[in-house]
């Protein structure tokens, strides 16, 4: 069997940002492919009972610090966004679209969106600022909304954000290797010797 790693991910995460930097060189090193798993963390939260680490003061500063030193550990850029926590339904809905309807399109996609809210510092849950950055990138932002406002992309949405639930997920982001279930950007070296052992 192939080597797979599946990379859950929602574009409001800046450890799914980190894990996102990484993940494309992991595979490369190993042989495996990697799929990409657009989730709502919104509604994992809600499915579990969990919660961003921001709602503790504490444990938000220490969060931050980490973020940073893993930053400069990468060597990507990473700038906290001041509109955090993004509500990033439609983002996530766009992802899903895209993955269904034009796949080429999804990995430029995803580049785009994640510089925005990490690296650039974008106020992307805010309608109009979307459309300008997806359109300076070179997509069709009006045509984008109405591939997000499609019903069988918003049930899409749900139903993967169930099944993630269903498969043990609490949070973002989470690789899978095999039924092997890796939670947050710092425990990418096991993705690694998973792979390397798979």
């Amino acid at each position: 069997m192939s080597k797979t790693i599946e990379f859950y991910f929602d574009f409001g995460s800046p450890t799914s940002y980190l894990a996102y930097t990484q993940l494309p060189r992991i595979a490369a090193d190993t042989g495996a492919a990697l799929v990409y798993k657009p989730v709502l963390l919104g509604g994992i939260f809600q499915a579990t009972g969990n919660s961003s680490p921001v709602a503790l003061p504490a444990k938000a500063r220490n969060m931050m610090r980490d973020l940073q030193r893993f930053s400069a550990r990468y060597g990507v850029p990473l700038n906290l966004n001041p509109y955090f926590p993004i509500n990033t339904l439609e983002l996530m809905r766009r992802a899903v679209g895209l993955q269904l309807r034009e796949p080429g399109r999804f990995a430029a996609y995803v580049d785009t969106v994640f510089r925005a809210v990490w690296v650039e510092r974008q106020n992307m849950a805010d309608a109009a600022v979307m459309a300008a950055v997806l359109q300076q990138a070179g997509f069709d932002a009006a045509a984008l909304a109405a591939l997000a406002a499609e019903p069988e992309v918003k049930e899409r949405l749900k139903a993967e954000t169930a099944a993630a639930v269903e498969r043990g997920l609490f949070g973002v982001p989470a690789m899978f290797v095999g039924e092997e279930m890796f939670f947050g950007q710092d425990r990418l070296d096991f993705v690694r010797e998973a792979l390397a052992g798979a």
